[in-house]
């Protein structure tokens, strides 16, 4: 496993890659424990959440919608979270996008998120195949069950 966090890049590679889609601001880093339960895959992870963001930089906020737009292009599925400390405006934005796109997505929504029933009930009626999990834990065993299928 390799991660590639904001705003580092890389070349393509034939390595499968899994953009981190998710709550950032006011919420726990969820994406630590996600990879580490991913650790044991050979996939490369896009994560957007970096150590340090400069709030008062010009320009900051620009340069990190950019590369999350360009890896979310980029990768070849892209895990949503959704945890229950924030709404996630921009997540839902993203995943009502790539709902509607051929890409694969995983879904995960906390037990107590606001939005939970609107995100389980548009993506049934969107996306039927994909199951939306209520944990991390389920949510990486979906992307592992799907790497292991790529490879067959």
């Amino acid at each position: 496993m390799r991660e590639i966090v904001a705003l580092d890049t890389t070349d393509k590679t034939a390595e499968r890659s899994v953009f981190l889609a998710g709550g950032i601001t006011n919420c726990p880093d969820w994406q630590v424990e996600m990879v580490h339960l991913l650790s044991d895959t050979d996939l490369v992870l896009f994560n957007p959440r970096r150590p340090y963001f400069p709030m008062g930089e010009i320009g900051a906020a620009r340069g990190q919608i950019e590369w999350e737009f360009n890896h979310l292009e980029r990768a070849d599925c892209i895990l949503f979270w959704f945890p229950c400390e924030t709404l996630c405006p921009i997540v839902l934005y993203e995943l009502g996008r790539w709902a509607h796109s051929e890409k694969t997505i995983f879904v995960g929504v906390h037990p107590q998120y606001q939005r939970r029933e609107d995100v389980r009930v548009q993506i049934e009626f969107a996306r039927p195949e994909v199951a939306v999990m209520d944990s991390l834990k389920r949510l990486s065993l979906q992307v592992k069950t799907w790497q292991r299928m790529r490879l067959k």
